[in-house]
């Protein structure tokens, strides 16, 4: 890419005033740099300007040229102007030297009246059930380019209503201004050609092709740039009303990339993720995966309470009390008999409150469990752990991660480790049996939600998810950004950073740390990325820290080798289980069945 200070400039005429600008920059933009603000409907900065709508007509002109075609220049020293009898699109229109424009004439409010009254005439008026009813463009516009009264006295044209595109997305085709912006954005975001227009006129409808479903892992992203109630998303659709959200910036923690969010959320309740614009790491997009990955935090399995062991079965408990006795389990045992397995999901403040206890106790048995999945080219990663270079860089593992996890297994299963921390993970997934864990001294449970490993548990800690608590990650990039608080935990769930600090207190390894500022502030004296940083500082786009080569190298080859391990050693023990049951009944599977359907597919 050419050099942007090596970019010609372009002197423009906007409303009496001149500016420069690059060569390349379409006119619509010109405007919006210099606070003039044209209304759109078509044009979308991240797609192509097909012109479709025409509320972006400007009056444009360029310099009058004497006999010696050079500009003739006015009394103010300035080029005269040859304004163009007819008005034209600013959205698809690129700025040349000399040209001017006029945004604000009498001409350009009238076709921006007469495009409204076109736009209107088979409108529904449906605006106080509409679900996009408070961040409507057409709304909006109505009321700043249009006009008070209707001259139509005609029948509207019905179009469909309710129309299933995909199983995401439902379409209320008589809203539609055939703005195009979903079409343009399946074919050249997402490269999935699935929707477009059919008929003519008046009675042009929206659709997917014959044979096509709108289900592709962007679909809900034509809801987001649909600047009218056409397309809405099934899962949000009379949910509850925009003005009532509150709208908390943070980031999407189910994969790697940690595209920028607004989390919105009524009472402690979050009704809806939607992106947040940032050219860094997502532009104006994220995956439908993320986006609806936050209906867990109201699940009926979320542990709302401290519990400890008492007479066999786990009693609810204090927090003090269960702090105690878990410190107390960890402290009764040498360090060779204790493992921890944290999460690369746990904020860099948790990591480092992790680390800490590590050193205290002296462990040397700790990793986090690696998570892949199928990843694309365009926002999905195929690490599903949102903090894996945080993981790696805070904790120190010159491994894989995951590559401990087989011996942690081994080492609990011969009784060699005695105490098992688990922090935000699942027993299950290292490929331990109920039984395995039951047969454990000491098993100590922090999480955010109920799971067999939990029933098995000496202490269980309910902690916080994504949507509740605060702190930093670094993306698969290398960018640390910042995740915030949206609603309060339920229950009586406490913060992550907060239970580790008490439980590092416990066993006499830690000082005081009152709020996360102050774990970030020791954090930064600690690791040497984190220096000159603080929470404040990392801002709403977050920092580049690391370049992903300063830390060790792993192949993601060996990461996918270590988690198919895993899966297939907890399959195994599955099928051993199987086995003994079938030896006890008769008619039972035989063990190369058993065998063959513990085999991983692909």
């Amino acid at each position: 890419m050419p050099n942007e200070s090596s970019i010609p400039l372009f002197n423009v005429q906007i409303d009496g005033v001149w500016h420069q600008f690059p060569k390349g920059t379409r006119v619509i933009e010109a405007c919006e740099r210099v606070g003039v603000f044209v209304p759109r409907y078509c044009y979308h900065k991240k797609l192509s300007s097909p012109g479709n709508c025409r509320m972006c007509l400007i009056e444009m002109g360029f310099p009058r040229l004497g006999p010696d075609r050079k500009p003739e220049l006015g009394p103010d020293g300035k080029p005269m102007i040859n304004w163009m009898p007819r008005p034209q699109i600013s959205c698809a229109q690129d700025v040349a030297d000399g040209m001017a424009v006029r945004t604000d004439s009498a001409l350009v409010k009238e076709c921006q009246r007469g495009v409204m009254e076109f736009l209107l005439i088979n409108h529904p008026l449906d605006c106080p059930i509409c679900d996009q009813a408070g961040e409507c463009r057409l709304q909006e516009f109505s009321v700043d380019y249009g006009s008070s009264q209707s001259r139509f006295l005609e029948n509207k044209v019905k179009k469909p209503k309710a129309v299933q595109l995909g199983p995401r997305v439902t379409l209320d085709d008589e809203r539609c201004i055939l703005c195009s912006r979903c079409i343009r954005f399946c074919q050249e975001i997402a490269h999935d050609d699935v929707l477009g227009f059919v008929d003519r006129g008046s009675h042009t409808i929206l659709t997917a092709h014959p044979g096509k479903s709108l289900d592709n892992n962007y679909s809900l992203n034509t809801v987001d740039i649909c600047p009218v109630g056409a397309l809405t998303s099934t899962d949000f659709r009379f949910k509850m009303r925009v003005w009532f959200l509150k709208e908390t910036k943070s980031i999407c923690t189910s994969c790697a990339t940690g595209c920028n969010t607004i989390i919105g959320t009524r009472e402690d309740v979050v009704y809806r993720q939607t992106p947040r614009e940032n050219d860094h790491v997502n532009s104006c997009w994220m995956c439908d995966y993320g986006r609806l990955n936050y209906k867990y935090l109201e699940s009926d399995d979320r542990l709302l309470e401290p519990q400890i062991r008492s007479q066999g079965r786990l009693v609810p408990a204090d927090w003090p009390t269960a702090i105690g006795q878990a410190a107390l389990h960890l402290k009764q045992f040498a360090a060779s008999e204790i493992a921890i397995v944290a999460s690369g999901r746990m904020t860099n403040e948790e990591l480092w409150l992790t680390a800490q206890l590590v050193n205290s106790l002296g462990v040397q048995l700790v990793d986090i469990v690696p998570r892949r999945g199928r990843g694309d080219k365009i926002l999905l990663s195929k690490d599903r752990n949102s903090n894996t270079n945080g993981a790696r860089l805070i904790l120190g593992s010159r491994s894989a991660p995951g590559a401990k996890l087989m011996a942690i297994a081994d080492a609990v299963r011969s009784g060699g480790i005695k105490a098992l921390l688990i922090l935000k993970e699942n027993a299950m997934h290292l490929g331990l049996s109920v039984e395995d864990l039951a047969r454990l001294p000491a098993l100590i449970v922090m999480n955010n939600l109920h799971n067999a490993a939990t029933e098995k548990a000496s202490v269980v800690l309910p902690a916080c998810g994504f949507a509740e608590k605060r702190g930093s990650m670094i993306n698969g990039k290398g960018r640390l950004q910042r995740l915030n608080r949206a609603t309060r935990p339920p229950g009586n769930a406490r913060d992550d950073w907060e239970i580790l600090r008490d439980l590092l207190q416990a066993i006499g390894g830690g000082d005081s740390l009152h709020s996360i500022e102050d774990v970030f502030r020791r954090m930064s004296e600690t690791v040497p990325q984190f220096a000159g940083l603080s929470l404040s500082k990392i801002g709403d786009l977050g920092v580049h820290i690391l370049d992903i080569e300063e830390l060790p190298p792993t192949h993601p080859s060996d990461e996918e080798a270590i988690e198919q391990a895993i899966a297939i050693q907890a399959a195994r023990r599955s099928v051993r289980h199987e086995l003994d049951h079938a030896q006890a009944h008769p008619g039972a599977s035989t063990i190369r069945q058993a065998e063959s359907e513990a085999s991983p597919r692909r």
